[in-house]
């Protein structure tokens, strides 16, 4: 029963994790124009290349990790990586003051967390392919 418990636990967490990058695929692609406007303002260009390449590499790799493929754990070090590089162009903290940079700091480390579940993620389906 436990090992059940902790079969189900596995995939319901892969999932709620994995459902941040492919709800933001797809919200970037509703939301396309605004997000590449979004991109260019912090220098990310071009927008062109860029953003399809970011909804692809949050949906493909979002499923991939959401199903646990055999290849999810490489799925998990990527966004780990893309989910702090993010933080480099769009939570600035450092750069700003008051109550904007407190924001700012607040979603900067709800970025590491996120990272850290990443790459523990990534860690345990490599660890079940051994």
């Amino acid at each position: 029963m436990a090992s059940r418990a902790v079969t189900w636990g596995l995939h319901a967490g892969r999932a709620g994790l994995a459902s941040l990058f492919i709800l933001g695929g797809i919200n970037k692609i509703a939301n396309f124009g605004a997000t590449a406007a979004s991109m260019e303002a912090v220098g990310l260009v071009p927008t062109a290349v860029l953003l399809p390449a970011t909804i692809a590499l949050e949906l493909g790799l979002g499923l991939v990790l959401a199903l646990g493929l055999r290849w999810a754990w490489v799925a998990g070090l990527t966004l780990a990586v893309f989910t702090l590089a993010t933080n480099v162009f769009f939570h600035r903290f450092w750069a700003l003051e008051g109550e904007l940079a407190q924001l700012e700091l607040s979603l900067f480390f709800k970025n590491v967390a996120i990272a850290g579940a990443l790459v523990f993620a990534a860690m345990v389906s490599l660890s079940k392919r051994g």
